[in-house]
């Protein structure tokens, strides 16, 4: 149950802050709604995988991925682009929460 909760976490954190950017400065109510629904909700599921993961692990997948999708986000849905240090950075991420879970014994399997 804690990678459901971990993913969960994750996906709803995206919404909010996809929300958050369509809110426009806090000046549509609707997306504002469901920013502060996506961020309570997702501390929420954070909250339940700290019962059998270390805060600095969780949140280290938990950022990391969140940064991951919601860049992805703003390709697809914002038109934002990226350069080539993003990209790279972005790959860095990747190997980093990769790295945590196939070789951290920190990590709940």
């Amino acid at each position: 149950m804690t990678y459901v909760y971990l993913i969960s976490a994750i996906i709803l954190e995206v919404i909010g802050t996809s929300a958050l950017q369509a809110s426009e400065q806090f000046t549509r109510p609707k997306p504002l709604i469901l920013t502060a629904i996506g961020y309570a909700a997702s501390f929420y599921c954070l909250s339940h995988v700290l019962r059998t993961m270390p805060v600095g692990i969780a949140y280290a997948i938990w950022s990391g991925l969140g940064i991951v999708l919601i860049t992805l986000v703003g390709l697809v849905w914002f038109g934002q682009k990226l350069d080539t240090a993003a990209v790279a950075g972005l790959g860095l991420i990747i190997a980093g929460v990769i790295t945590i879970n196939v070789f951290s014994s920190t990590v709940t399997h």
